[in-house]
Protein backbone atom coordinates (compact mmCIF):
# COMPACT_ATOMS: atom_id res chain seq x y z
CA UNK A 1 0.00 0.00 0.00
CA UNK A 2 1.44 3.43 -1.15
CA UNK A 3 0.53 7.12 0.24
CA UNK A 4 -2.09 7.32 -2.30
CA UNK A 5 -3.64 4.28 -2.26
CA UNK A 6 -3.56 5.01 1.70
CA UNK A 7 -4.93 8.32 1.25
CA UNK A 8 -7.69 7.01 -1.52
CA UNK A 9 -9.07 4.22 1.14
CA UNK A 10 -8.58 5.12 4.21
CA UNK A 11 -12.22 6.31 5.80
CA UNK A 12 -11.14 8.83 8.12
CA UNK A 13 -10.88 11.13 4.59
CA UNK A 14 -14.28 10.63 4.01
CA UNK A 15 -15.73 10.97 7.10
CA UNK A 16 -15.73 14.82 7.36
CA UNK A 17 -12.44 15.56 7.95
CA UNK A 18 -9.02 16.52 6.89
CA UNK A 19 -5.48 16.66 7.35
CA UNK A 20 -2.02 17.35 5.87
CA UNK A 21 1.61 16.22 6.20
CA UNK A 22 2.54 18.92 8.10
CA UNK A 23 -0.21 19.09 10.76
CA UNK A 24 1.28 15.97 11.48
CA UNK A 25 4.65 16.90 12.34
CA UNK A 26 3.45 20.02 14.27
CA UNK A 27 0.81 17.98 16.42
CA UNK A 28 1.82 14.52 16.90
CA UNK A 29 2.08 14.38 20.72
CA UNK A 30 1.75 18.17 20.76
CA UNK A 31 0.23 20.21 23.89
CA UNK A 32 -3.70 20.07 23.90
CA UNK A 33 -3.62 22.60 26.56
CA UNK A 34 -6.74 24.23 27.45
CA UNK A 35 -8.12 27.57 25.64
CA UNK A 36 -7.09 30.85 26.49
CA UNK A 37 -7.95 34.04 24.88
CA UNK A 38 -10.91 34.41 22.45
CA UNK A 39 -12.92 32.83 20.14
CA UNK A 40 -15.24 33.87 17.15
CA UNK A 41 -18.35 31.48 15.99
CA UNK A 42 -19.04 32.13 12.18
CA UNK A 43 -22.24 31.72 11.10
CA UNK A 44 -22.97 30.94 7.27
CA UNK A 45 -26.20 31.70 5.47
CA UNK A 46 -25.89 29.79 2.34
CA UNK A 47 -27.72 30.60 -0.52
CA UNK A 48 -27.69 34.47 -0.53
CA UNK A 49 -30.06 35.71 2.09
CA UNK A 50 -32.51 39.01 1.02
CA UNK A 51 -30.99 41.23 3.60
CA UNK A 52 -33.94 44.06 3.10
CA UNK A 53 -36.26 41.22 4.26
CA UNK A 54 -33.99 40.95 7.28
CA UNK A 55 -32.93 44.15 8.22
CA UNK A 56 -36.12 46.31 6.59
CA UNK A 57 -36.23 49.73 5.74
CA UNK A 58 -39.92 49.34 6.50
CA UNK A 59 -40.44 53.32 6.12
CA UNK A 60 -38.93 53.31 3.33
CA UNK A 61 -41.58 54.12 -0.13
CA UNK A 62 -39.08 52.50 -2.98
CA UNK A 63 -38.71 49.55 -1.12
CA UNK A 64 -42.56 48.82 -0.69
CA UNK A 65 -42.79 49.99 -4.71
CA UNK A 66 -39.79 47.59 -5.64
CA UNK A 67 -41.29 45.17 -3.61
CA UNK A 68 -45.56 45.04 -4.16
CA UNK A 69 -45.63 41.30 -2.62
CA UNK A 70 -42.65 40.83 -0.25
CA UNK A 71 -42.42 43.68 1.09
CA UNK A 72 -42.97 44.05 5.27
CA UNK A 73 -44.71 46.19 6.60
CA UNK A 74 -44.44 47.74 10.25
CA UNK A 75 -46.52 45.56 11.82
CA UNK A 76 -44.14 42.58 10.50
CA UNK A 77 -41.22 43.51 11.96
CA UNK A 78 -39.52 44.65 15.37
CA UNK A 79 -38.45 48.22 14.93
CA UNK A 80 -34.85 48.96 15.81
CA UNK A 81 -33.14 52.49 14.92
CA UNK A 82 -32.45 54.78 12.05
CA UNK A 83 -35.63 53.36 10.62
CA UNK A 84 -35.22 50.29 10.10
CA UNK A 85 -37.12 46.87 11.56
CA UNK A 86 -35.70 43.50 12.11
CA UNK A 87 -37.72 40.87 10.86
CA UNK A 88 -40.60 40.05 13.29
CA UNK A 89 -39.38 36.08 13.12
CA UNK A 90 -36.10 37.23 14.96
CA UNK A 91 -37.13 37.86 18.27
CA UNK A 92 -34.20 36.43 19.89
CA UNK A 93 -32.19 38.53 17.90
CA UNK A 94 -34.42 41.60 18.61
CA UNK A 95 -33.42 40.83 22.36
CA UNK A 96 -30.12 40.64 22.17
CA UNK A 97 -29.74 43.94 20.23
CA UNK A 98 -32.03 45.56 22.98
CA UNK A 99 -29.20 44.23 25.24
CA UNK A 100 -26.60 46.49 23.14
CA UNK A 101 -24.76 42.72 22.23
CA UNK A 102 -25.90 43.60 18.16
CA UNK A 103 -23.97 45.48 15.79
CA UNK A 104 -25.48 45.43 12.52
CA UNK A 105 -23.49 46.41 9.31
CA UNK A 106 -25.35 47.39 5.90
CA UNK A 107 -23.83 47.76 2.45
CA UNK A 108 -21.62 44.87 3.36
CA UNK A 109 -19.47 43.68 -0.24
CA UNK A 110 -16.80 43.81 -2.55
CA UNK A 111 -15.75 45.65 -5.70
CA UNK A 112 -17.01 44.36 -8.92
CA UNK A 113 -19.56 41.62 -7.21
CA UNK A 114 -20.17 38.39 -8.77
CA UNK A 115 -23.52 36.98 -8.56
CA UNK A 116 -22.16 33.24 -8.87
CA UNK A 117 -23.03 31.23 -5.60
CA UNK A 118 -19.77 29.41 -5.80
CA UNK A 119 -17.64 32.05 -7.31
CA UNK A 120 -18.85 35.00 -4.51
CA UNK A 121 -18.58 32.26 -1.80
CA UNK A 122 -14.55 31.46 -2.85
CA UNK A 123 -14.42 35.34 -2.42
CA UNK A 124 -15.63 35.76 0.62
CA UNK A 125 -14.12 32.35 2.22
CA UNK A 126 -10.26 33.21 0.57
CA UNK A 127 -10.87 37.15 0.74
CA UNK A 128 -9.88 37.33 -2.09
CA UNK A 129 -10.65 40.45 -4.87
CA UNK A 130 -13.33 39.76 -7.29
CA UNK A 131 -11.03 39.06 -10.15
CA UNK A 132 -8.08 37.08 -7.84
CA UNK A 133 -8.19 33.18 -7.54
CA UNK A 134 -6.67 31.50 -4.39
CA UNK A 135 -6.68 28.33 -3.18
CA UNK A 136 -6.41 28.70 0.58
CA UNK A 137 -8.63 30.62 2.75
CA UNK A 138 -8.98 33.40 5.21
CA UNK A 139 -9.15 30.50 8.33
CA UNK A 140 -7.03 28.44 6.66
CA UNK A 141 -4.22 31.07 6.37
CA UNK A 142 -4.81 32.04 9.88
CA UNK A 143 -3.85 27.94 11.04
CA UNK A 144 -0.87 28.16 8.85
CA UNK A 145 0.53 31.15 10.85
CA UNK A 146 -0.81 31.24 14.25
CA UNK A 147 -1.79 27.64 15.78
CA UNK A 148 -0.46 24.60 16.65
CA UNK A 149 -2.87 22.08 15.64
CA UNK A 150 -5.82 21.86 12.94
CA UNK A 151 -8.50 21.46 14.96
CA UNK A 152 -7.97 25.30 16.39
CA UNK A 153 -10.46 25.77 14.00
CA UNK A 154 -13.49 22.93 13.71
CA UNK A 155 -16.33 23.27 10.85
CA UNK A 156 -19.65 21.57 12.39
CA UNK A 157 -20.43 20.33 8.92
CA UNK A 158 -19.49 16.68 7.57
CA UNK A 159 -17.41 18.31 4.26
CA UNK A 160 -15.11 21.49 4.95
CA UNK A 161 -15.29 25.00 3.51
CA UNK A 162 -12.77 26.59 1.60
CA UNK A 163 -12.45 29.11 4.09
CA UNK A 164 -10.31 26.95 6.59
CA UNK A 165 -8.08 24.95 3.95
CA UNK A 166 -4.77 26.59 4.54
CA UNK A 167 -1.31 25.44 2.83
CA UNK A 168 0.50 23.67 5.94
CA UNK A 169 -2.85 23.00 7.49
CA UNK A 170 -6.77 22.35 6.96
CA UNK A 171 -9.24 22.67 9.82
CA UNK A 172 -11.29 19.67 11.00
CA UNK A 173 -15.25 19.47 9.97
CA UNK A 174 -16.91 17.60 12.18
CA UNK A 175 -20.79 16.80 12.14
CA UNK A 176 -20.70 15.93 15.65
CA UNK A 177 -17.93 14.59 17.63
CA UNK A 178 -19.64 10.96 18.35
CA UNK A 179 -20.59 10.72 14.77
CA UNK A 180 -16.81 12.40 14.29
CA UNK A 181 -14.76 9.69 16.99
CA UNK A 182 -17.15 6.72 15.87
CA UNK A 183 -16.04 6.73 12.57
CA UNK A 184 -12.40 6.93 13.51
CA UNK A 185 -12.49 4.43 16.42
CA UNK A 186 -10.07 2.61 17.37
CA UNK A 187 -10.34 -0.93 15.62
CA UNK A 188 -10.33 0.57 12.01
CA UNK A 189 -7.25 2.10 12.53
CA UNK A 190 -5.64 -1.61 14.26
CA UNK A 191 -6.94 -3.13 10.87
CA UNK A 192 -5.21 -0.39 8.59
CA UNK A 193 -2.03 -0.45 10.28
CA UNK A 194 -1.84 -4.42 10.13
CA UNK A 195 -2.52 -4.21 6.34
CA UNK A 196 0.34 -1.93 6.27
CA UNK A 197 2.21 -3.89 8.22
CA UNK A 198 2.00 -6.49 5.64
CA UNK A 199 3.65 -4.86 2.87
CA UNK A 200 7.02 -3.28 1.99
CA UNK A 201 7.44 0.18 2.51
CA UNK A 202 10.02 2.65 2.76
CA UNK A 203 11.16 4.26 6.09
CA UNK A 204 9.92 7.43 4.60
CA UNK A 205 6.11 6.22 3.65
CA UNK A 206 5.82 4.01 6.85
CA UNK A 207 6.88 7.20 8.99
CA UNK A 208 3.67 9.22 7.74
CA UNK A 209 1.25 6.43 7.18
CA UNK A 210 1.68 5.63 11.13
CA UNK A 211 1.75 9.21 12.46
CA UNK A 212 -1.39 9.90 10.05
CA UNK A 213 -3.28 6.09 11.88
CA UNK A 214 -2.00 8.49 15.70
CA UNK A 215 -3.13 11.53 14.73
CA UNK A 216 -6.52 11.48 13.07
CA UNK A 217 -6.89 9.21 16.19
CA UNK A 218 -5.77 11.25 18.28
CA UNK A 219 -7.84 14.51 17.26
CA UNK A 220 -10.82 13.09 17.10
CA UNK A 221 -10.37 11.41 20.64
CA UNK A 222 -9.49 15.11 21.99
CA UNK A 223 -12.97 16.36 20.68
CA UNK A 224 -15.03 13.35 21.59
CA UNK A 225 -13.76 13.39 25.16
CA UNK A 226 -14.49 17.11 25.45
CA UNK A 227 -17.47 16.87 24.11
CA UNK A 228 -18.71 14.61 27.18
CA UNK A 229 -17.70 17.05 29.89
CA UNK A 230 -20.21 19.50 29.84
CA UNK A 231 -24.29 19.36 28.73
CA UNK A 232 -25.96 22.01 28.06
CA UNK A 233 -29.75 22.35 29.96
CA UNK A 234 -30.79 25.02 28.03
CA UNK A 235 -33.60 24.66 25.17
CA UNK A 236 -32.19 24.92 21.86
CA UNK A 237 -34.17 24.56 18.71
CA UNK A 238 -34.43 20.87 16.99
CA UNK A 239 -32.70 22.12 14.29
CA UNK A 240 -29.23 20.98 12.58
CA UNK A 241 -28.18 24.69 13.22
CA UNK A 242 -29.79 24.44 16.96
CA UNK A 243 -28.01 21.11 17.45
CA UNK A 244 -24.81 22.34 16.42
CA UNK A 245 -24.62 25.80 18.40
CA UNK A 246 -25.67 23.24 21.06
CA UNK A 247 -22.65 21.52 20.74
CA UNK A 248 -20.67 24.15 20.35
CA UNK A 249 -21.42 25.96 23.62
CA UNK A 250 -20.51 22.51 25.48
CA UNK A 251 -16.91 22.25 23.74
CA UNK A 252 -16.91 25.78 24.62
CA UNK A 253 -17.64 25.25 28.47
CA UNK A 254 -15.56 22.27 28.17
CA UNK A 255 -12.46 24.31 27.94
CA UNK A 256 -11.45 23.26 24.71
CA UNK A 257 -8.28 25.07 22.81
CA UNK A 258 -10.51 25.57 19.80
CA UNK A 259 -10.29 29.40 18.79
CA UNK A 260 -12.74 29.23 15.87
CA UNK A 261 -15.83 27.51 15.10
CA UNK A 262 -17.86 27.10 11.90
CA UNK A 263 -21.44 26.76 11.02
CA UNK A 264 -23.82 27.29 8.46
CA UNK A 265 -27.79 27.47 7.39
CA UNK A 266 -28.49 27.37 4.18
CA UNK A 267 -31.56 27.18 2.08
CA UNK A 268 -31.27 31.21 1.28
CA UNK A 269 -31.55 30.79 -2.36
CA UNK A 270 -35.38 32.57 -2.16
CA UNK A 271 -36.08 32.86 -6.59
CA UNK A 272 -39.74 31.64 -5.43
CA UNK A 273 -42.49 32.23 -2.50
CA UNK A 274 -39.48 34.02 -0.28
CA UNK A 275 -41.14 35.19 2.80
CA UNK A 276 -42.47 31.54 3.86
CA UNK A 277 -38.97 29.82 3.35
CA UNK A 278 -37.11 32.30 4.75
CA UNK A 279 -39.69 33.47 7.83
CA UNK A 280 -38.51 29.66 8.57
CA UNK A 281 -34.71 29.92 8.42
CA UNK A 282 -34.87 33.48 10.13
CA UNK A 283 -36.49 31.96 13.14
CA UNK A 284 -34.38 28.99 13.44
CA UNK A 285 -30.76 31.49 13.05
CA UNK A 286 -32.63 33.82 15.89
CA UNK A 287 -33.95 31.19 18.44
CA UNK A 288 -30.81 29.27 17.49
CA UNK A 289 -28.22 32.16 18.40
CA UNK A 290 -30.54 33.23 21.29
CA UNK A 291 -30.00 29.86 23.30
CA UNK A 292 -25.94 29.84 22.36
CA UNK A 293 -26.05 32.99 24.38
CA UNK A 294 -28.07 32.19 26.74
CA UNK A 295 -25.95 29.10 27.91
CA UNK A 296 -22.67 31.25 27.23
CA UNK A 297 -23.64 33.67 29.65
CA UNK A 298 -24.74 30.93 32.04
CA UNK A 299 -21.12 29.16 31.79
CA UNK A 300 -19.17 32.64 31.87
CA UNK A 301 -18.07 32.38 28.34
CA UNK A 302 -20.08 35.17 26.27
CA UNK A 303 -17.41 37.66 26.74
CA UNK A 304 -14.69 36.10 25.47
CA UNK A 305 -16.78 34.97 22.37
CA UNK A 306 -18.13 37.10 19.43
CA UNK A 307 -20.66 36.10 16.59
CA UNK A 308 -20.43 36.99 13.07
CA UNK A 309 -23.24 35.93 10.50
CA UNK A 310 -22.78 36.72 6.70
CA UNK A 311 -24.01 35.62 3.16
CA UNK A 312 -22.19 35.63 0.38
CA UNK A 313 -24.66 37.93 -0.87
CA UNK A 314 -27.70 39.38 -1.00
CA UNK A 315 -30.58 40.07 -3.16
CA UNK A 316 -31.97 42.02 -5.73
CA UNK A 317 -34.13 44.95 -4.90
CA UNK A 318 -37.34 44.24 -6.85
CA UNK A 319 -38.82 41.56 -6.26
CA UNK A 320 -39.33 39.07 -9.21
CA UNK A 321 -42.61 36.93 -11.03
CA UNK A 322 -42.04 34.19 -8.84
CA UNK A 323 -42.51 36.79 -5.49
CA UNK A 324 -38.91 35.88 -4.62
CA UNK A 325 -35.95 37.93 -5.09
CA UNK A 326 -33.02 37.04 -7.31
CA UNK A 327 -29.02 37.07 -6.98
CA UNK A 328 -28.35 40.87 -5.48
CA UNK A 329 -24.80 41.89 -4.67
CA UNK A 330 -24.49 44.44 -0.56
CA UNK A 331 -25.75 42.87 2.19
CA UNK A 332 -25.92 43.02 6.36
CA UNK A 333 -23.61 41.78 8.32
CA UNK A 334 -24.26 40.70 12.20
CA UNK A 335 -21.35 40.66 14.96
CA UNK A 336 -23.04 39.57 18.42
CA UNK A 337 -20.99 39.77 21.59
CA UNK A 338 -21.04 41.29 24.74
CA UNK A 339 -18.48 44.09 24.76
CA UNK A 340 -18.81 45.25 21.25
CA UNK A 341 -16.75 48.76 20.36
CA UNK A 342 -19.66 49.88 18.20
CA UNK A 343 -23.34 48.47 18.91
CA UNK A 344 -26.70 48.83 16.95
CA UNK A 345 -26.57 50.30 13.68
CA UNK A 346 -23.05 50.76 13.20
CA UNK A 347 -23.38 52.91 9.17
CA UNK A 348 -25.87 54.18 6.79
CA UNK A 349 -28.74 52.32 6.25
CA UNK A 350 -29.33 50.84 2.02
CA UNK A 351 -29.82 53.81 -0.28
CA UNK A 352 -32.41 52.51 -2.53
CA UNK A 353 -32.31 55.47 -4.72
CA UNK A 354 -28.99 54.79 -5.90
CA UNK A 355 -28.40 51.07 -7.33
CA UNK A 356 -26.29 49.61 -9.80
CA UNK A 357 -28.02 47.06 -12.17
CA UNK A 358 -30.88 46.93 -9.69
CA UNK A 359 -28.59 46.10 -6.84
CA UNK A 360 -27.54 48.06 -3.74
CA UNK A 361 -23.94 49.63 -4.04
CA UNK A 362 -21.55 48.36 -1.38
CA UNK A 363 -19.65 50.52 0.96
CA UNK A 364 -17.90 48.63 3.32
CA UNK A 365 -15.54 46.02 2.62
CA UNK A 366 -16.28 42.78 4.01
CA UNK A 367 -12.17 42.33 4.27
CA UNK A 368 -12.12 45.13 6.62
CA UNK A 369 -14.80 42.87 9.04
CA UNK A 370 -12.11 39.79 8.93
CA UNK A 371 -9.17 42.31 9.62
CA UNK A 372 -10.87 43.54 12.70
CA UNK A 373 -11.75 40.13 14.51
CA UNK A 374 -8.03 39.19 13.51
CA UNK A 375 -6.80 42.33 14.80
CA UNK A 376 -8.55 43.73 17.60
CA UNK A 377 -9.80 39.95 18.70
CA UNK A 378 -7.91 37.14 17.99
CA UNK A 379 -4.77 39.55 18.20
CA UNK A 380 -2.99 38.55 15.06
CA UNK A 381 -1.97 40.46 11.85
CA UNK A 382 -4.22 40.55 9.52
CA UNK A 383 -1.96 42.24 7.31
CA UNK A 384 0.08 38.87 6.62
CA UNK A 385 -3.27 36.95 6.51
CA UNK A 386 -5.51 38.82 3.88
CA UNK A 387 -1.95 39.73 2.43
CA UNK A 388 -2.73 43.94 2.33
CA UNK A 389 -3.28 46.10 5.36
CA UNK A 390 -6.71 46.99 5.09
CA UNK A 391 -8.53 49.29 7.44
CA UNK A 392 -10.85 47.94 10.18
CA UNK A 393 -14.46 49.49 11.36
CA UNK A 394 -12.96 48.98 15.16
CA UNK A 395 -15.91 46.75 16.20
CA UNK A 396 -14.61 44.52 18.31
Amino acid sequence: MNRRDFIKNSSFLTAGTLFTPMFLQQTLGGDKASFEGKRVVIIQFSGGNDGLNTVVPYLDDLYHKARPNLSLKASDVIKLDNDLGINGNMKGIADLYDKGYVSVINNVGYPNPNRSHFRSMDIWHTASDSDEYIQTGWLGRYLDSYCKSVDSVIEYDNTLSLALKGVNMKGVAVDQPYTFYNSLKVGQFDKLAKEVKKESLDEHNKGYLYKTLAEANQSAEYIYEKSKIYKSKIDFPNSYLGKSLKSISELIKSGIHTKVFYASLGGFDTHVNQKTQQSRLLKDYSDSVAAFVKELEKSGNFEDTVIMTFSEFGRRVSQNASKGTDHGAANNVFLIGKDLQQKGIVNENPDLSNLYQGDLIYSVDFRSIYADLLDHWLNVSSSEILSKKINTLRLV
